[in-house]
């Protein structure tokens, strides 16, 4: 496998924390760099192991993973969603302020499981292929580092301009990512 197919598995890989990691800035009063990074390590991290598991399960784990991973991302990320959009609406004019400044261990490492599913299937498919899993996977946990560092980020700026009700629209977006990756696993099978 050459450089820039790897390239490429780490951005598609990573594309999902993405965009959770800026519906997880949303929901923050001002999330700064420290926390930003500490996303980025977790989510990164998590989604450098997940294709090193998939990979050492090889073919005996694969079809499980492949049958089920998608639906417990689905039920998660919906989880999560839900959550969220029930405190945005539940809340009123304080909850800008009533914001979290920073998101648990335990939330940002669900939420970054889920995101990585798919990374375990593909690190199962590579078993298949005899292709070394360790440069993937620490491109894969970079390229997440970077790309959910990014989103807190933007989930900041994002948060200031659609004030109260911020929470909410991330929560859908986490629900969004979850139907997205329901659906594709429904339209491949």
């Amino acid at each position: 496998m050459n450089a820039g197919s790897i390239l490429l598995i780490a951005v598609a890989m990573s594309t999902d924390a993405f965009a959770a990691a800026v519906a997880k800035g949303v929901a923050l009063k001002r999330p700064d760099w420290r926390e930003a990074l500490r996303a980025g390590a977790i989510f990164g991290s998590i989604e450098a192991l997940t294709p090193i598991v998939g990979w050492a399960l090889g073919s005996v784990a694969a079809k499980y993973v492949v049958a089920w991973g998608q639906w417990i991302a689905f039920a998660v990320l919906c989880l999560l969603g839900a959550r969220m959009v029930w405190a945005g609406w539940h809340t009123g004019a304080e909850a800008v302020e009533a914001k979290p400044a920073r998101h648990s261990f335990a939330d940002l490492a669900a939420t970054g499981l889920a995101t990585s599913i798919d990374a375990m299937a593909v690190g199962a498919s590579l078993a298949f292929i005899d292709v070394g899993i360790v440069p993937v996977a620490l491109s894969i946990g970079l390229a997440t580092f970077a790309m959910v560092t990014f989103g807190i980020l933007l989930g900041r700026v994002l948060g200031a301009m659609a004030g109260k009700r911020a929470e909410m629209a991330g929560g859908i977006v986490l629900i969004g990512i979850g139907v997205a990756i329901l659906r594709q696993h429904l339209g491949a099978g």
